[in-house]
């Protein structure tokens, strides 16, 4: 039972429970051990659930008391928990041990904050952060003897006419002691004289008075003036003291002393009246003439703030004030004023000059921050800062509201005495708003009302919340044929709202295959900043169009990403000459068409048949570029029909050469180039011509003689009847052998559109973008080739009709049976 008793009173819980425990425990012989530890365990717990109480000394550095005990924690918890102190004014004179738990001094605490209070309490509270809870605090200041009593003045000038009767009282000057108890002033001692006597008066309002008082009558004639030393001593240990010489003047008689109108003066003013302002005026009149009737008025017992405040005129008895007048410090200012006259005789009266509070002081904000960011996924309710509302004025002036300002997630809850706390209303979202300047408002009742605005800064954190997102749902692009390795062909940005490492977005590509190969092994991606690179050269006429994923993915926790499509179109260049089909070079390089010596002007002599791979670049011209005579022959610009341009005569040579060149459209065009020999008829028979055609060198070599020429001219006419029937029957026998072979071979190319083809005297050729389409008849001048515009929508070739089947293959095959046609009709 006696360490109990021990465990509340070292509590420092006050001297209410150590009167109450000790009052206790004697009146209960009779009660068990237990019953007695009920009673004990029932005080511990009032005494917790009220303030925590304790007392401490001026001195700096002393222990107040053990805060963590008082509330229950063990000694490593006060750090743990948060414990901190707040108060209410910016001066601490506390200060929390976080190791230990106790209760220290800041500083020195004077006890004279208190003023002249029997008992000088200091109140804030304990604040323990993880549960967001305050704990008042009560603190009372022993005060320790360090002040001296002190008068007023130094020296007072007592002025008494010789005729003072016996009994008389002058009331000096009181001594003034800032401590309090048995440390303030305690008595009055007067030195040694025939004629005064102290007296020292217990004072309704506390302090004592002393007095002098005429022992004896005086005679300016003995002792014109006595000097008097008034001695204040205080209580303390050791004793300190204070001293005022009082000199006595006699003077000659003055029997009527000065009279104040009233006993007693009232005013009131507001705290806010400007300066220099006449409060009050004191009259007091004194019958006698010349100086004993003249009056001077000054301040007596006056307190050293309120002298430093107010400024009496010694002749009107005017009062002014020369600082400002502060309610929360006096609500009334008491004085004491004093008329002498010139014999000496005096009079006093009191003043009380009240004061009215204006609402002159705007609340106060204090903010004790416990967050200064948040994450963006605290559910609503989560604690921002703790706010502490006071005025120092009264009533209604002193009456706050609290609020935050704006449409802000955030709201103030009330807590004990003016405490709030601001908490979130719902979960914050840093991509709608990063960061928050919240301003809480105070503001007073009074009128007019006075505020106090304070900031809060709140920055909310940024938690990975966001897929990255592409600005479009697929992209598709075009880069030029034959493009040189390594060069930059696209470039793709995706947008994460998140921030920082959450935002950070790295790019790549999905693992996919083209024809077999790696899509690693064709493209590269910039990790950082989306560009796509190409790591080889791609041809039209090998890849059209290429189809890949681009990936981004955040680096965020958890990671996120989002793919999007790129198809990359192929352009194609022009990187290949004209193709030749027809006729087909033999080995010497040329080759030989017949020409009737009959042949009219626009007489069909053979037709150049050319393809270009290049899709774009397919349109195709023909030119003649040499001819060995010149003016007989033409070629068809779009169609590559060699023509006579006139009737054949006897002085045109039988062999005649023509050069054509057969060029692109493209910028720089390409051309490829073949050499025709063409045979005019005019033998008997087809191999007599073909035979002549060797032995022919030159056109002046002809036999001059007549009759050779005669011979020649009807062999000439019969060959060209009998060489019109073999061609007309050539080229009815090759037209069936075509169309046999393209039965037979129709099941190869069944897969392939038709328009991808081209037929031209018998011979199919595979043309990669234009469609072209011949029709020929009997007659070649009624033959026509038409060249339909090129079908974009056919530019681009799926990937897998490149590996099915090679279809050059099949225009090979048709151009040997051409050969082999031909040659038989040579033969002939």
């Amino acid at each position: 039972l006696e360490q109990q008793r021990n465990d509340i009173l070292g509590a420092g819980l006050g001297e209410n429970y150590e009167a109450r425990a000790t009052a206790i425990l004697p009146k209960l012989p009779g009660c068990s051990g237990l019953a007695q530890l009920c009673l004990f365990w029932g005080l511990l717990l009032e005494a917790r659930a009220g303030k925590i109480r304790n007392s401490v000394s001026e001195d700096k550095g002393s222990c107040v008391g053990n805060v963590a005990k008082n509330l229950g924690l063990q000694p490593q918890e006060p750090t743990e928990r948060g414990v901190r102190i707040v108060s209410r004014g910016k001066t601490q004179f506390f200060a929390l041990n976080p190791r230990s738990g106790s209760l220290i001094t800041a500083g020195r605490v004077d006890e004279e904050l208190c003023a002249q209070s029997t008992r000088c309490i200091v109140n804030f509270n304990i604040l323990l952060e993880d549960k967001m809870k305050l704990f008042p605090v009560e603190v009372e200041i022993i005060d320790i003897n360090d002040s001296t009593p002190q008068f007023q003045l130094e020296e007072l000038e007592v002025k008494m006419n010789e005729i003072t009767t016996v009994g008389t009282r002058i009331p000096p000057p009181f001594g003034q002691d800032l401590d309090v108890g048995m440390n303030s002033l305690q008595s009055y001692q007067l030195s040694p004289n025939p004629h005064f006597s102290l007296n020292v008066q217990q004072g309704a309002d506390g302090p004592q008075h002393p007095e002098m008082v005429l022992q004896s009558p005086l005679d300016r004639e003995e002792e014109a003036v006595h000097h008097l030393i008034l001695t204040a001593s205080d209580g303390g240990d050791p004793v300190r003291s204070g001293t005022l010489h009082i000199h006595v003047q006699v003077v000659d008689a003055n029997d009527n002393p000065p009279a104040f109108t009233q006993a007693q003066y009232r005013t009131s003013v507001p705290e806010n009246v400007p300066l220099g302002t006449r409060l009050l005026v004191v009259n007091a009149t004194d019958p006698d003439e010349g100086a004993n009737g003249e009056v001077k008025y000054s301040f007596h017992n006056i307190d050293h703030k309120v002298a430093k405040i107010f400024q009496l005129d010694s002749y009107t008895g005017e009062i002014l004030n020369k600082e400002p007048l502060d309610f929360e410090e006096y609500e009334i200012y008491p004085m004491e004023i004093q008329a002498q006259d010139g014999a000496g005789l005096m009079a006093r009266a009191k003043v009380l000059v009240k004061v009215l509070d204006v609402n002159d002081n705007a609340p106060e904000v204090t903010i004790t921050f416990v967050s200064t960011a948040v994450p963006e996924n605290f559910p609503p309710g989560t604690i921002i800062a703790l706010i502490s509302v006071h005025d120092q004025d009264s009533g209604d002036n002193g009456r706050t509201t609290c609020s935050i300002s704006g449409n802000l997630p955030f709201k103030l809850e009330k807590l004990v005495d003016h405490y709030y706390r601001s908490v979130t209303e719902r979960t914050l979202d840093r991509e709608f708003t990063s960061e928050y300047n919240i301003a809480v408002t105070a503001a007073d009742e009074g009128t007019p009302s006075l505020s106090t605005e304070s900031h809060i800064s709140l920055l909310v954190t940024d938690i990975s919340a966001y897929l990255p997102a592409f600005p479009q749902e697929s992209y598709s692009a075009y880069i030029p044929g034959n493009n040189p390795s390594g060069a930059s062909i696209f470039s793709v940005t995706a947008h994460d709202p998140d921030s920082n490492e959450n935002a950070r977005i790295i790019y790549s590509l999905a693992e996919d295959t083209i024809q077999g190969v790696p899509l690693s092994s064709y493209f590269s991606i910039n990790s950082d900043t989306g560009v796509l690179y190409g790591l080889r050269s791609f041809d039209f006429e090998h890849f059209r169009d290429l189809q890949l994923w681009m990936t981004a993915r955040d680096s965020g926790d958890p990671l996120l990403s989002s793919n999007v499509s790129l198809t990359l179109f192929v352009l194609d260049q022009n990187d290949n000459a004209p193709e030749i089909l027809y006729p087909t070079l033999p080995i010497d390089g040329s080759t030989v068409e017949l020409a009737p010596r009959s042949a009219e002007p626009g007489h069909l002599v053979t037709k150049i048949v050319a393809v270009d791979r290049d899709s774009e670049n397919a349109w195709l011209s023909y030119h003649l570029l040499k001819a060995s005579e010149p003016g007989l022959f033409k070629v068809g610009v779009h169609t590559g029909e060699v023509r006579t341009a006139r009737s054949l005569q006897d002085r045109d040579a039988l062999k005649q050469s023509l050069v054509v060149a057969i060029q692109n459209h493209s910028q720089p065009p390409l051309s490829a180039t073949v050499t025709l020999t063409v045979a005019v008829a005019v033998a008997d028979s087809i191999p007599d011509i073909l035979a002549d055609l060797g032995s022919i060198k030159n056109p002046a070599d002809r036999d001059d003689s007549t009759l050779t020429l005669l011979v020649v001219a009807v062999a000439a006419v019969s060959c060209v009847f009998l060489a019109f029937v073999i061609v007309l029957m050539a080229f009815r026998l090759r037209r069936w052998h075509t169309s046999h072979l393209l039965q037979t071979r129709s099941r190869g190319l069944a897969d392939v559109p038709a328009s991808h083809f081209v037929g031209v005297d018998g011979v199919q050729a595979f043309l990669q973008t234009y469609s072209y389409e011949i029709s020929l008849t009997a007659d070649s001048r009624k033959s026509h080739l038409i060249f339909p515009q090129p079908s974009y929508t056919d530019m681009l070739i799926s990937h897998d009709s490149y590996e099915k089947k090679d279809f050059l293959s099949a225009p090979h095959s048709l151009l040997e049976d051409k050969k082999e046609t031909l040659l038989q009709v040579n033969s002939l």
